[in-house]
């Protein structure tokens, strides 16, 4: 099930069901890689990955960001946005690599976040 967050006439952004604060943002136009956006969309989502990140570090306070854009099983642009955390069941490995240990996180609720992202992305 998607998780809308916030969309705008360029782009979307959707929460990714996980244990760590993840979102994903989507350009509308269809661009299998970020050099087929052209500028003004390509503008727009690097804005928006350093909105998420910063309000991500103000609102969590995570060890590290981590960003990434695979699409190799979608193939469409979109950006990973993540918070990390020395608790979290990955961490230092890649959410999607080999868990480390049990979870043991206990974050502010996501709802907070995002209502505060949406005021950011306005």
């Amino acid at each position: 099930m998607k998780k809308l967050i916030f969309e705008n006439e360029t782009l979307y952004i959707e929460k990714e069901d996980s244990i760590i604060p993840w979102v994903k943002i989507f350009p509308k136009k269809e661009c299998k890689e970020l050099s087929d956006c052209d500028k003004s969309t390509r503008d727009l989502l690097i804005n928006t990955m350093l909105t998420v990140e910063k309000a991500m570090i103000e609102f969590y306070h995570p060890e590290k960001i981590n960003i990434a854009m695979f699409g190799n099983y979608l193939p469409k642009l979109h950006i990973h946005v993540m918070a990390r955390f020395k608790e979290d069941s990955h961490y230092p490995e890649p959410m999607w690599g080999k868990e480390q240990r049990e979870n043991k996180l206990n974050l502010p609720s996501f709802d907070e976040f995002k209502k505060i992202l949406q005021e950011k992305l306005k």
